[in-house]
């Protein structure tokens, strides 16, 4: 009996809103076609047979290496927040570190692999605890010359760190012989990249069946060039006074222990947050300093810390239209 009624029950129901669904729908007036002027157009980038990277021509006309390539360009225009936010650092970053990379021989393309590792985020860390610019592990920040500890980390230094991925750079160059093989051991190490040239017979990273992070780091290098050496040919439009710039600073030298480094920024004229802001490799609120080492503490002039103040520049005249 509870059966049937059940099957009573649903039976009515259906009806019922059968019956309330009906008018509804035949009164009701037909759906509006989708306006396609209501989108931005989405369009695909073209993608030159070549370009030049690094001294060197890469043929883009291969299948693969086309469609690699038409990736990272494509993810990269249409990823608008971060790639915009690169271009604006750049113009802050690009003067310290192009100087030191021309300083140690490597060519000026590399700098678009500080680029892929961080986006230009001197604060970058990330889940596999690699820290700074150039995003160093750090056993790799210690071999390469930089101090990581509690207090001090340099990974966060741009300067320094610069100079330890110059190291890494010039020694894998010497072992390889082509800076995009140099770039992908940047990425998975030495050792994978070595092993892999030789298990698979290659003399190129290109050539290589690698993970596929590895096999789109440098061609999300590449692809960062073409946008940064012409970003309003992908849409990107900035104005000089949107690009963003360094503080003017003055630099003390530390070379013993500072019990409170908020209290030492207020001696200073600053506030503890300006003083991490230019110094990020300060990593504790106090400084031991057992070694005795000599720190060079970047304080920004107070005129330079109210943009009004500070007379703009713009590194690449292509970043501003």
């Amino acid at each position: 009996m509870k059966h049937t009624l059940s099957t009573i029950f649903a039976s009515v129901s259906i009806i019922t809103a059968s019956l309330l669904w009906q008018p509804v729908l035949s009164n009701a007036e037909p759906l509006p076609e989708p306006a396609s002027h209501g989108f931005a157009p989405v369009i695909s980038p073209d993608i030159p047979s070549h370009m030049s990277f690094c001294g060197k021509k890469i043929n883009l006309d291969r299948n693969d290496m086309y469609e690699r390539f038409d990736r990272e360009l494509t993810s990269l225009i249409y990823s608008h927040g971060n790639t915009m936010l690169m271009l604006k650092r750049a113009n802050k970053f690009f003067p310290i570190i192009a100087p030191i990379l021309k300083a140690n021989g490597i060519p000026a393309d590399v700098i678009y692999l500080a680029c892929a590792e961080s986006t230009l985020n001197p604060r970058a860390y990330s889940p596999a605890k690699a820290a700074g610019l150039w995003q160093f592990l750090a056993s790799t920040g210690k071999e390469y010359g930089l101090e990581v500890n509690d207090e001090v980390d340099e990974r966060y230094n741009i300067e320094k760190a610069t100079r330890a991925a110059c190291r890494y750079l010039k020694k894998a160059y010497e072992k390889y012989g082509d800076w995009p093989t140099v770039m992908a051991a940047y990425n998975a190490g030495m050792g994978r990249i070595s092993t892999e040239l030789a298990k698979q017979i290659s003399d190129n990273s290109f050539d290589l069946y690698l993970n596929d992070e590895t096999s789109r780091y440098v061609f999300r290098i590449m692809a960062i060039k073409a946008i940064l050496e012409n970003p309003g040919a992908y849409g990107y439009r900035l104005g000089a006074d949107q690009l963003y710039r360094n503080t003017d600073c003055r630099t003390v030298e530390v070379s013993g222990p500072i019990e409170d480094w908020a209290a030492w920024a207020k001696s200073q004229g600053i506030s503890y947050a300006q003083l991490k802001e230019e110094n990020p490799w300060i990593r504790s609120r106090s400084l031991t300093n057992k070694n005795g080492r000599t720190y060079k503490v970047r304080i920004p002039k107070s005129d330079s810390l109210y943009r009004s103040k500070q007379p703009g520049s713009v590194y690449n005249k292509a970043w501003v239209n």
